[in-house]
C-alpha cells in the first residue's frame, strides 16, 4: 500500500454550465494505492472548489468539495469476470493510472443541480430584475388590468394617490344594500 498526496490542476469540463471546478484550479488528492489480485485499487478523497452563480439571483457562488473516490484499475492480463461491463472497466496503462474519468465521475454528480447563495434566497424581481435580498421591501404597484381603462378617467394627481382594494373586498355602498 502506498499513500499519495498531490495537488494537480483541474481538467477541463469538470462541472456543468451553471457550476463547476475551473480548469487549472488546484485539486488536492489524498489517495491510497493498494495492490490486489486484479490490479490496483485506488481510494481516497479529492478536495476542490467549485464556482458558479446562484440559480435564483445570479450572484457568484463558491462551494468547497471533499469527495470520496474509489476505483479498481485492472492489469491488462487479469481481466475481471465477464459480468463486469466493459465501459466500467479501467485498466492500467503500463505503470500509469488515468484519474481524470474517475475525478469527473466523483465531482460532477456531487455538484448541485441549481446552486443557491443561501437556502432562502428570494431571487430576482420578475418585473424589473432587482435582487430581492438587497431590498426586502421591494415591490411594484400594479393596477388590476380589468380596471386599466378607468384609470384614464381620473385626474393625474388622483391616479397616483388611488390605492387598489384587495380582490373580493366590499365597498360601503355594497354593504348598505
Amino acid at each position: 500500500m502506498v499513500s499519495v498526496s498531490r495537488e494537480v490542476p483541474a481538467p477541463d469540463g469538470l462541472g456543468t454550465d451553471v457550476i463547476g471546478v475551473t480548469e487549472g484550479s488546484p485539486l488536492r488528492l489524498d489517495l491510497r494505492l493498494e495492490s490486489v489480485m486484479e490490479g490496483v485499487l485506488v481510494s481516497g478523497t479529492v478536495h476542490a472548489t467549485a464556482t458558479g452563480e446562484c440559480g435564483r439571483c445570479l450572484t457568484p457562488v463558491q462551494l468547497d468539495l471533499e469527495l470520496p473516490l474509489q476505483e479498481l484499475y485492472a492489469y491488462p492480463e487479469k481481466r475481471p469476470a465477464a459480468d463486469v461491463d466493459e465501459d466500467d472497466l479501467r485498466e492500467l496503462e503500463g505503470d500509469l493510472i488515468d484519474l481524470e474519468p474517475v475525478l469527473r465521475d466523483a465531482v460532477v454528480p456531487a455538484l448541485p443541480f441549481q446552486p443557491v447563495c443561501q437556502d432562502d434566497c428570494p431571487g430576482l424581481c420578475s418585473e424589473c430584475g432587482a435582487r430581492l435580498a438587497d431590498d426586502p421591501e421591494h415591490h411594484h404597484d400594479v393596477a388590476d388590468p380589468r380596471w386599466a381603462a378607468l384609470q384614464g378617467l381620473l385626474p393625474t394627481e388622483q391616479q397616483h394617490d388611488n390605492r387598489r382594494e384587495p380582490t373580493g373586498s366590499r365597498t360601503d355602498a355594497q354593504e348598505e344594500n
